[in-house]
C-alpha cells in the first residue's frame, strides 16, 4: 500500500466524524475562471495563507504543463474520483470516497497526485491530520519545509513527499511518488503551487 494513500486513508475516520450535511459548499463554489495559469513557482515564492479552496471537483483545472513538470515527462495514465464514488483507496482498500482527487502516472512510475476533502475541516481537524501524518509508519516531517495552508505539514514517506494543509475549511493535499526515491521538496511544492492554483476559489 502506498505510504502517501494509506495516510488518506488513515485520515478519512477523522473526516467523516466532523463531515456535515452538504459535503461542498455550494453550487457556486467551482474553481474561479480567472484563476492564473499555473505556472513553475516555487512554494516559498506562493503566499498560501491568501489563498480559499473549494471542496470540490478541481482536477479538470490541472495545467498539463505542470502535471508534465512534475512527472519529469508525459503522463501514461490518469485517474479522478470524487465525493461518493466508491474506489480503490489502496492495495485491498476500496471504500466510498469522501474527497475530490487525482493521479497521473509515469512509465517509470512516478506518480503525481492531489485531493481535497469534501467535508469541511476545522482548525482543530486540521491539526490533528497534521499529527496523524508525522506520526505515520515510515514518515518524518520536513520541519523547514514552507507553508501549505495553516495548518500545514510536510511529510516524506518512503519513496513519497507530500504536502497537507488547511485552506479556509478545506483540507488540501498533493504528493509525489518515485521508485526512485522521494523526489526533491522543491519539485513536490512547485507541483502542489500548481495545485492549489488550480483549486483556489
Amino acid at each position: 500500500m502506498s505510504v502517501v494513500r494509506r495516510l488518506a486513508v488513515a485520515a478519512v475516520t477523522l473526516v467523516l466524524t466532523t463531515a456535515v450535511a452538504g459535503c461542498t459548499s455550494g453550487d457556486d463554489d467551482g474553481p474561479s475562471a480567472d484563476r492564473p495559469s499555473a505556472s513553475s513557482t516555487p512554494l516559498r515564492d506562493f503566499a498560501t495563507d491568501d489563498v480559499s479552496v473549494v471542496r470540490g471537483d478541481f482536477c479538470p483545472r490541472v495545467a498539463p504543463q505542470a502535471v508534465t513538470d512534475a512527472l519529469g515527462t508525459d503522463s501514461s495514465d490518469e485517474k479522478t474520483w470524487a465525493n461518493g464514488d466508491r474506489v480503490r483507496l489502496a492495495d485491498g482498500v476500496k471504500d466510498v470516497a469522501h474527497e475530490y482527487g487525482c493521479s497521473w502516472t509515469a512509465d517509470d512510475g512516478t506518480v503525481a497526485r492531489a485531493w481535497v476533502f469534501a467535508p469541511p475541516v476545522t482548525a482543530a481537524d486540521a491539526a490533528d491530520l497534521g499529527r496523524k501524518a508525522r506520526r505515520s509508519d515510515g514518515c518524518r516531517a520536513l520541519p523547514d519545509a514552507p507553508a501549505y495552508g495553516a495548518p500545514s505539514v510536510a511529510v516524506r514517506c518512503g519513496d513519497a513527499l507530500a504536502f497537507h494543509g488547511l485552506f479556509g475549511d478545506a483540507w488540501l493535499s498533493c504528493s509525489l511518488e518515485s521508485a526512485g526515491g522521494a523526489p526533491e521538496a522543491d519539485q513536490t511544492g512547485r507541483w502542489c503551487v500548481a495545485v492549489a492554483q488550480a483549486a483556489r476559489s
